[in-house]
């Protein structure tokens, strides 16, 4: 395909009209060509690519809504391709999972390779607690009293069987991971550099313009990359692309919450504060120093003693983000003080181990930022506690970050496309449609129109709402999920199994795990739950292959692909509302009006039309979708039904189990194959 070569030297010599008219004619011609590459056109995913080719043309930004099945990542990368080809600037990709920029790895080798495109230089960058790192796993070895869970795993990495998580198929815990991922990296000083997958993406992801094509990494990574431009330190990921493209950047608000809060254990400030009078008294030889520390050490500790009887009263499970009660009877100031005198030290401190000096400056005005908020002199950060690693940890969060995107991203020369299959609500108009999303993320740009998904939704499935099971109320849980147990064993027996139910709460999936094995062989369906971990593959395929029930929550609801007679229902147990008392939330709800219809139903939606597109894949997909929180159902008459209701695209609805068995019945979902 010579006429790709042509787009580059066109570029650099015709006006911008021009250009223009080049891009859009490359892209007619590659979609009348799919055929030929055995390839398949979808409706919306041609209006996609022009929409992202003019976005890059004229240099503004793009939100755009793509419904299930339009193909979306082909539809960027595209007009992807062919902007890396006219600017020779490399383009990159966000996604917000691992599973997805490994897919959209494999989709840029089938699509370039296909159309034409010479080889292109690609590189898949992840956080580094996805990598495991040599030198810390020969640290566990060498240790007198090694981890004995850790130990085998650490031989396993030293003996080149593992290089990251993902290269154990079996699944392994955080916390046993957590000992030997990579954790302040030694980079160029480390000896194991040369095998070590993460120094090598790291590498490739700040190569010059010129060296890469496409950079694909998770919003984590972009969001620190945004944060290192703020602060004028140096990058992580190519300073010059073309073009940014965010895929679910729904998940966006909640990525960025992520990158910018502080997470703070007692044993991690412990660490940090023998790291720094470590680097400090090998220069000063001031021994006072111990004594600032060891004060501190004990301030902290006053501290956590009382986040941890937070947690106790007030956590329901270890996620939970809960109130940190007022810190009464510790003289924080006078510990302030030693921190501030730290943090100067360390400014002024030259040595050879300058990027530990670097780690340990960053970490000490981090914990001067917490204090700060602890005292109440810092108005602009959201304080939490939780338990994630079973290990009282406290959180602060800059409470407003929809203004660090508008200057970090959106108020740069970069065009950036913003794309999801889950960006709207209901509304009038496209600004109406996106305004949720938008304001929450800062977006200045253009709003395109929705590219719906293809698949035909009234024939091939049906929604289906309870009316039987008591309205949910927190202090009524037991009541509410005792009825919805009894619905769901129905439900599945309808299916034969091949469902996959939704939580929003882990207490309420352990549960009704227990309750589903105590049936024994009542059962006609395998049951299986969610791994811990972040692969779920295993589980997954064990599901696909029994054709049974699958329980899970937090990653199934967004990322799971099956398609086919495999999953022929899926049972949102619980309407996904956020916790009220969450202080994220709260915080949200206390800048809004009407803090139910502009925070909590816009955020149930998003996260509820993740769920139920898990159940259509595909044009021959037939299915069911059980909603089991009857605050949906009609008689409830909740002021959201009707916003529910427009927003998701089953429009075959009924709460009667009759009619639904008749339609199963009809299209034969469930039937053996």
């Amino acid at each position: 395909m010579n006429w790709l070569n042509e787009l580059y030297k066109k570029n650099q010599r015709e006006p911008q009209k021009e250009i223009e008219r080049s891009m859009v004619n490359a892209i007619f011609r590659i979609y009348d060509r799919f055929p030929r590459f055995g390839l398949r056109e979808r409706i919306g995913q041609q209006e996609m690519s022009l929409d992202i080719a003019d976005a890059y043309i004229h240099g503004h930004h793009a939100m755009i809504e793509a419904g299930v099945g339009i193909g979306k990542s082909f539809a960027y990368l595209i007009p992807s391709l062919l902007t890396n080809q006219m600017s020779q600037k490399p383009v990159i990709i966000a996604t917000s999972s691992i599973q997805l920029s490994e897919q959209i790895h494999k989709d840029l080798r089938i699509i370039g390779s296909r159309l034409g495109f010479s080889t292109v230089r690609s590189v898949v960058g992840k956080g580094m607690g996805q990598y495991a790192c040599r030198s810390r796993a020969a640290e566990l070895i060498r240790s007198d009293d090694p981890n004995p869970s850790g130990s085998p795993l650490a031989q396993r990495i030293l003996d080149y069987e593992i290089d990251e998580r993902a290269d154990i198929k079996a699944g392994v815990s955080d916390a046993e991971w957590s000992h030997v991922s990579v954790n302040d990296c030694k980079f160029e000083r480390c000896q194991h550099k040369n095998a070590c997958l993460f120094y090598d993406m790291r590498a490739k992801l700040n190569a010059k313009a010129h060296e890469i094509d496409f950079i694909i990494v998770n919003q984590d990574l972009l969001i620190r990359d945004l944060m290192k431009k703020k602060e004028g330190t140096k990058r992580i990921i190519s300073e010059q692309p073309a073009l940014i493209v965010i895929d679910e950047a729904h998940n966006l608000e909640a990525k960025v919450r992520d990158a910018r809060t502080l997470e703070f254990t007692y044993r991690g400030i412990c660490r940090v504060l023998d790291t720094t009078v470590q680097l400090l008294t090998k220069q000063s030889g001031d021994k006072g120093l111990f004594s600032q520390s060891n004060f501190i050490k004990k301030c902290v500790r006053h501290i956590f003693k009382q986040v941890n009887v937070d947690l106790l009263h007030h956590a329901k499970q270890d996620n939970d983000r809960i109130k940190v009660s007022e810190i009464k009877g510790i003289p924080l100031n006078q510990a302030l003080s030693d921190l501030k005198d730290f943090s100067l030290r360390l400014s002024i401190l030259t040595s050879r181990h300058e990027r530990e000096i670097d780690d340990a400056f960053e970490a000490i005005n981090g914990l001067i930022a917490l204090i700060h908020v602890l005292i109440e002199k810092e108005d602009n950060y959201l304080l939490w506690a939780s338990s994630p690693f079973g290990a009282a940890t406290i959180s602060i969060c800059p409470k407003d970050i929809s203004q660090f995107l508008k200057y970090a991203l959106f108020n740069d020369k970069v065009p950036v496309i913003l794309t999801s299959a889950t960006l709207c609500q209901g509304g009038d108009t496209l600004e109406e449609q996106y305004a949720y999303l938008a304001h929450s993320l800062g977006y200045t740009g253009e709003f395109m129109d929705r590219k719906s998904s293809p698949f035909d939704y009234t024939n091939h499935a049906m929604m289906y709402i309870s009316n039987n099971v008591p309205y949910y109320d927190h202090d009524q849980r037991e009541n509410y999920v005792e009825a919805a147990y009894k619905e769901l064993v129905e439900l599945c027996n309808l299916t034969h199994g091949r469902t996959i139910v939704l939580f929003s709460a882990k207490e309420d999936m352990k549960y009704i795990h227990q309750k589903l094995i105590s049936r024994g062989s009542e059962n006609t369906w395998a049951v299986h739950v969610q791994k811990e971990g972040s692969s779920q593959d295993s589980v997954i395929a064990e599901f696909r292959k029994s054709k049974g029930v699958l329980l899970g929550t937090g990653v199934f609801w967004e990322g799971v692909n099956i398609e086919g007679s495999d999953l022929s229902q899926i049972i949102i147990f619980r309407l996904p509302f956020p916790v009220p008392s969450d202080p994220v939330y709260e915080y949200k709800a206390s800048v809004t009006k009407n803090p139910f219809m502009e925070v909590f139903v816009p955020d149930m939606l998003l996260r509820l039309r993740q769920g139920t597109g898990r159940l259509i894949r595909s044009e021959t997909d037939l299915g069911i979708l059980s909603i089991l929180d009857s605050r949906l159902s009609a008689a409830a008459k909740k002021n959201y039904r009707e916003q529910v209701l427009d927003t998701l695209p089953f429009k075959n609805m009924t709460e009667s189990l009759e009619v639904l068995e008749k339609f199963v019945q009809k299209k034969g979902i469930g039937r053996a194959d």
